[in-house]
Parts: C-alpha cells; sequence; structure tokens
C-alpha cells in the first residue's frame, strides 16, 4: 500500500482536517516536476558518450575522494537551498518560516511556493497537537485529584489497623492518596516511598498519612449519575459502602481506559505526521535534485510535535496507575484492558453469511414453485389465509429488512469512514461488521421461509373443523425463540450488542425517566419506522391467545379492546420520541428540541386519525387524516433534509447542500432527497385509497417496507451528517461521568 493510502487509512476520522494535508503537498510536488522535466535539455547521444566517457576517466578519482566528499555534502548544498527560521508572533506563540534561497532557478517560485503551503501544514499540526497536549494534561489532573477521592473513600470502606482506631489493615496500595500525574517524579518512586514507609512500621507515621488521606473526603462529594431523576447528575453525601466503592471503581476505570486511549491516538498523531513529513521531504529531495530534507527534518523534531514527551509520560503513569489499582498489580491483565484487542475479520463469518444467503434464495423459489403448483392463490381460502397468516409472517419480513437496511449503512459507513462506532457508543471490539449482520438477518429469513413452506396448508380436517396444530404454532414458536435467543443471559450470539440493544430499548420505552443519548433516540427513530411490526405483535397476541389459530379466523378486528390498542400500539414509538424530545428540552433548554417535539406530536395526530379512518371510514374522517398526515409529512420531510441531514443550504460552496461532503458524487444528495420525498408520502395512499389489484394487508406490507427503505437511507446521511459535526468539533472521544466532585470545583460552577 502507499504511504498516502495508508496515511488516510490511519488517521482519527474526526481530526482530518488536523492532519497534514499529504495529497496537496504531493500535487505542489507534481508542479515542480514539471517545471524540472520542462527546463531538461534532452542528452544527444554523442553528448551521452562524452559524458561516459568523463565518468569512467574520473571514477577512480572520485571513490578516492569518497570521504571528502561526504564531508562537504553536509554543508554546502543543503544550507544553500533552505533556511527554515522559527518566528515569534505578537501574542507569544511560535511559528516556524522556510526562506528558499534558490528562487532565481527555474521553477524556484514552484518550489517557495511549496515550502510556504509546508510551513502552514507544520504550523497547523504543531499547533492542534500542543492543544490536544494541554487538554490532557488538565484532564491528567483531574483523574490524579479524583484517585486522591478514590483511595480516600476505599481506606474509608476497607478502614485501617485496630492500633491505630480501625478495625482491618488497609493494603499498601492505599496507604496515601496517589496523585498519579502531579510533579515529574515517576509513579514507581512515589509507589518506592509508600513501600519505606510501609517497611518501617512507624505507627505515627501510617496514621498521620491515613488521616490524611481520609480528610479529602471533607472537601468532595460524589456525582451520581441517576438517570432516573432530573437533572441527570445529582451530587449526594458520600455513603461508604462497598456498593458505592464498586460503583466508583467502574467509573473511574472507565475513565483511565478512555483517557488512555486518547492518549495513544495522541501518539499515534504524532507519529503518523512526523513520518509525513518525512516522506513528502525525501520525495522533494528526489524530484528537485537537493539535500533538504535533513535540515528541514531537524526543525520538525525540535518542533513541539517531534520534541515533546508529555503524552508517553502519562501513558506510563497511566500503564503504572491503572495495573495497581485496577488489576490487582497483574499487567497483562492491566495491558489487556487498556489495550483491547482489534476485531479480526472471520472467514467463517463470510462462509456462513454465504451459506444462509444460499438457502434463502433457494427457499424463495421453492416458495413460488410450490405456490404455482398447488395453484394456492386461486384457491377458495386464498383470501382467509392472507388475513390471517401474513401479518403473522409479515413480522419477519420488516425486521429482516430493516436488519439488511442497517447491514448496508455499515458497510457504506466503513467506507466513507463514518466513525459510527464512537457515535453510538459500542465498546471497542464488540460492535458488529456488516457481515455479521447481514448473517443474523439471513439466519431469520431462512428459519422464516421454512415456517412458510411447512405452513403451506389451506385444508381443515374435515372431522374437527381444525388445522393442524403444529403448522400453525410455527410462527409463535419462531417469535418465541428469537426472543429467547435476544435475552438469553449466555456468552452466545454477540452477547454484548445484544445487551447494548436491550438497555436501549429499555430507555426507550422509560424515556422520560433516563438521559438521552444518541442510541436512544436513534432506536426509537427506527421503532417509527417499525409500527406495522408493532401491529403484527399485537396480533399474534390476539390470535393465538384467543385461539383463533385453530380455525384459522381472525375475529380481533371485530373486538373493541383491540381495536383501541391498535391507536395505542401505533402510537408508543411516536410518543416515545416525544418524551425523549422533551426530556431533552428540560436538560439542555434547547427549543430545537421543543420544534423536534412538535414534528413528533403532529405524526401522533395522523397516525391516530389514519387509524381511525380505517376502522370508520367516513368523509369527515378521510378529510381530517388527510390534512394531518399531509402536515405532518411536510413537516418531517424538511426536518430531515435541512435538520437531521443538514443539507438544502443556500449559501453552501456546494449549492443546496452543505459545505462538506463524504460521497464523491453530488448527486447521490439530489437522489436521496428525491427519494426521501417519494417516500415520505407514500403512506397516504392508505388515506387516499388508490385502486390496486392487491389485498389490503399485501398493500399495507409493501407500504410499511417502503417506510423501512426511506429509514435505511435516512440512516447513512443522520450518522453522515452526525460524523461531519464531530470533525467540525475535533470531537473523537467518549465523554466519561468521573465519581466525584470537589468543593472548589463547585466554586468554579458558581
Amino acid at each position: 500500500m502507499k504511504f498516502g493510502k495508508e496515511f488516510a487509512s490511519q488517521m482519527v476520522p474526526e481530526w482530518q482536517t488536523a492532519y497534514m494535508d499529504y495529497n496537496s503537498m504531493k500535487i505542489l510536488l507534481k508542479q515542480i516536476q514539471y517545471f524540472k522535466q520542462k527546463t531538461k535539455q534532452p542528452d544527444t547521444p554523442a553528448r551521452l558518450r562524452r559524458t561516459l566517457t568523463l565518468y569512467r576517466a574520473f571514477s577512480g578519482l572520485l571513490q578516492r575522494q569518497n570521504q571528502r566528499v561526504n564531508s562537504l555534502k553536509d554543508q554546502d548544498i543543503e544550507n544553500q537551498a533552505i533556511l527554515v527560521n522559527s518566528v515569534k508572533e505578537n501574542n507569544g506563540s511560535g511559528k516556524y518560516e522556510t526562506t528558499f534561497l534558490m528562487t532565481a532557478e527555474e521553477g524556484g517560485e514552484c518550489e517557495q511556493q511549496f515550502f510556504k503551503s509546508l510551513d502552514n501544514e507544520l504550523n497547523k499540526v504543531d499547533k492542534f497537537y500542543k492543544s490536544k497536549v494541554k487538554e490532557v494534561v488538565e484532564e491528567a489532573q483531574n483523574l490524579s485529584k479524583q484517585m486522591d477521592a478514590f483511595i480516600a473513600f476505599r481506606i474509608k470502606v476497607e478502614k485501617a489497623p485496630t492500633r491505630f482506631g480501625f478495625d482491618d489493615p488497609p493494603s499498601s496500595s492505599n496507604m496515601v492518596p496517589m496523585s498519579v500525574f502531579k510533579g515529574d517524579d515517576s509513579v514507581e518512586e512515589n509507589d518506592k516511598h509508600i513501600s519505606q514507609e510501609i517497611q518501617e512500621e512507624k505507627p505515627k507515621t501510617v496514621t498521620s498519612n491515613i488521616f490524611a488521606s481520609i480528610n479529602i473526603l471533607n472537601h468532595v462529594k460524589i456525582n451520581e449519575a441517576i438517570q432516573t431523576h432530573f437533572p441527570t447528575t445529582k451530587q449526594t453525601e458520600l455513603n461508604f459502602s462497598k456498593e458505592n466503592l464498586k460503583k466508583i471503581e467502574k467509573q473511574l476505570k472507565q475513565a483511565f481506559i478512555e483517557f488512555y486511549q486518547k492518549l495513544r491516538l495522541l501518539k499515534h498523531y504524532s507519529f503518523m505526521n512526523i513520518l509525513a513529513f518525512s516522506k513528502i521531504m525525501k520525495k522533494y529531495d528526489k524530484i528537485a535534485s537537493r539535500r533538504a530534507a535533513r535540515n528541514y527534518m531537524r526543525i520538525v523534531d525540535d518542533s513541539y510535535i517531534g520534541s515533546s514527551d508529555e503524552v508517553t509520560k502519562l501513558m506510563e503513569r497511566v500503564e503504572a496507575t491503572f495495573i495497581k489499582h485496577f488489576s490487582n498489580s497483574n499487567r497483562s491483565k492491566g495491558m489487556n484492558k487498556l489495550r483491547p484487542k482489534t476485531k479480526r475479520e472471520r472467514h467463517r463469518i463470510s462462509f456462513c453469511s454465504g451459506l444462509l444467503v444460499g438457502c434463502t434464495a433457494a427457499l424463495v423459489l421453492s416458495l413460488i414453485m410450490i405456490t404455482h403448483a398447488r395453484n394456492i392463490l386461486n384457491k377458495p381460502g386464498r383470501v382467509q389465509y392472507i388475513e390471517n397468516m401474513f401479518p403473522l409472517y409479515s413480522l419477519f419480513a420488516f425486521i429482516v429488512l430493516h436488519m439488511l437496511m442497517y447491514a448496508a449503512n455499515i458497510f457504506f459507513w466503513r467506507r466513507y469512514r463514518v466513525n459510527y462506532t464512537f457515535i453510538f457508543g459500542f465498546n471497542r471490539g464488540t460492535e458488529l461488521n456488516y457481515r455479521e449482520v447481514m448473517l443474523l438477518s439471513f439466519g431469520l429469513a431462512t428459519l422464516a421461509l421454512a415456517s412458510i413452506i411447512s405452513n403451506l396448508d389451506m385444508e381443515m380436517d374435515p372431522k374437527t373443523g381444525d388445522y393442524k396444530a403444529l403448522t400453525e404454532l410455527l410462527p409463535l414458536i419462531l417469535v418465541a425463540l428469537v426472543i429467547v435467543i435476544l435475552i438469553c443471559p449466555f456468552n452466545i450470539l454477540y452477547r454484548s450488542s445484544r445487551l447494548f440493544f436491550l438497555t436501549t430499548l429499555f430507555h426507550c420505552i422509560c424515556a422520560p425517566f433516563y438521559k438521552v443519548i444518541f442510541p436512544d433516540f436513534f432506536l426509537a427513530d427506527q421503532l417509527t419506522s417499525q409500527v406495522q411490526a408493532l401491529r403484527s405483535l399485537q396480533f399474534y397476541i390476539c390470535y393465538y391467545g384467543w385461539g383463533d389459530y385453530k380455525l384459522r379466523q381472525n375475529t380481533c378486528k371485530a373486538n373493541d379492546v383491540f381495536n383501541t390498542f391498535t391507536f395505542i400500539v401505533a402510537v408508543i414509538p411516536y410518543l416515545s420520541r416525544l418524551l425523549q424530545c422533551l426530556r431533552r428540552l428540560y436538560e439542555e433548554k434547547d427549543p430545537m428540541q421543543g420544534y423536534n417535539g412538535l414534528k413528533y406530536f403532529l405524526t401522533i395526530v395522523a397516525v391516530c386519525t389514519r387509524t381511525a379512518y380505517g376502522l370508520n371510514p367516513g368523509t369527515s374522517w378521510r378529510i381530517l387524516a388527510w390534512t394531518c398526515s399531509a402536515m405532518a409529512a411536510i413537516y418531517g420531510t424538511y426536518w430531515d433534509l435541512v435538520v437531521d441531514w443538514g443539507l438544502l443550504q443556500k449559501q453552501s460552496k456546494n449549492r443546496w447542500l452543505r459545505d462538506k461532503l463524504l460521497l464523491p458524487y453530488k448527486g447521490v444528495y439530489f437522489g436521496a432527497m428525491v427519494l426521501n420525498i417519494v417516500l415520505r408520502f407514500a403512506w397516504l395512499q392508505t388515506v387516499l385509497n388508490f385502486r390496486f389489484s392487491l389485498h389490503r394487508e399485501t398493500l399495507t406490507a409493501i407500504v410499511a417496507s417502503l417506510e423501512i427503505i426511506r429509514r435505511g437511507i435516512w440512516n447513512f446521511f443522520r450518522l453522515e451528517n452526525e460524523h461531519l459535526n464531530n470533525v467540525g468539533k475535533y470531537r473523537a472521544f467518549k465523554s466519561i461521568p468521573l465519581p466525584f466532585n470537589y468543593d472548589e470545583d463547585e466554586d468554579q460552577d458558581d
């Protein structure tokens, strides 16, 4: 792989604009190369012969004077080519300026522009790195204070020796608070000092250290992220229990892991940029036939990004602290947590996915052939079968389609470097890739199709009037199997992903009582496109709960309770999303959340009026349903395109789009906008009653599938816009809530 592609692939996606612009520097080098080739005189055969003769004549002399020539190389040429200076600005910061000393030569202006651009890149990279190092140093100081409070808290919980007025002996690591990042002394020296105190066994000294540690607790409170309260962060008095100790230890462990990841990326950022400067200067020397790389790289090495070792020191201290306090001094265990292994692509996943795709295709073909061979579509029980069995199996079709759209989303997110794992907050190495999602979706599709083929029986027992109980129960058995796998506590079938999904789903159900984060409202948005699937679940309860499956009849719609729940089930996803908007409006005081909540309120009204019209067709209900649906569709479409996707910006450099685009083709964005509008208004046919030669259940399933496809398209551009917002703010790390709050922090907040 060429360095340019490798350099781009290893960038932190949110920091792309802060890296050296390697491609633009290569373009400038091509211009220099063009001028060099243009001014170079072609060698004639006679001239070439003279050159070879001179080379042979003086080759011996050149070899004998090799050492002398090498000594001269370090002096004249490279120093004559460029001169790099560090210039102090008015605000006290410094920048680097290179003076090109050979501007009079042909193409000298291009080389001067090259070094000017190179200086800008160096100053940009150096400034960004310095600002990030300043941030991590401040964060390290905060973590140091947190560790002081944590160790004191642990001493208080575990308690000290009886002869000093306590019950249990303290551990050697907990004798004094550990200021991990303060000063220049290493952690090992601090630990050595502690061990010397323990070995001396001076009761007075040990007691004073213990009380000095515990005294810290008089100035701190617990920042308990109790999400079920308003506001979400509640400062509580210290409760010295082992349960709180475990909770505090877990929060600090997560904070240290995230902080260490930030340090690793900063170190990698420094290494890759320095390597990029080295590569581009080597290319320049080769093209321009100069030796300026050594002189310029000496300046790069002397800059802050090349000379600072703050990040390396912090990494060493974090490692020592984490291993000692969170891994029981087990280095291999601690480093495995700090540096989790990257997830490897497994060939068996691809093989199984392909196998299940083939099974799905074969079963679809078998279903078509069986239907045609038995002439099922022309049998008298066709309508009854569609009304009863179609809603049961359409549930699996909706789920499989949504999973396939999500797999496609993951594929394109990864292709265009959208950092979806950070946006969703997945733990490193546990996120599903698109092959694994396809494996699950086609596995479910295979089971569903096998169940449909087994259930293709339109004949009842003439004696009892019942259908075969086993075949009628197949859809229910399959639903039960999916639920059991989903809630299975064993570490099989992607347990971490299943737990993440169930946790997020629970937050959506209990929307107003939990702090709303991106995965919560993203999943709630997905559920708004699965209203028909929720209605299918409602039909499952009615069909099997009331025994209709025995006679394959549908008495649900004649029941007032079922019709009432038809309204409730349709409203639940939008109500959950509305409550999330109200929660965010309360916390963030952002009026945009209020406007977003109004969108879902209008949708709730539209869904209720459409449902009422479907149950009681009439002119008044039709006009009301059409009006409310049109208003909700127009409002939702505007919000999708302008707010969620960030498009339709008239003053953007990409007219009617936005300034930054990840896709190389602008037409894709315009096509997606048109498709979103068409699919948004597709379900208006349920009100307008267009004439189609399809059963109502079939038409409803098609419209629901179109909505799922629209949601899949919406997902890609929604995360693209979120990613670009993170890029604009250089936001590449999760914010981990810390357990303690010091009194001085409260005073600063006030």
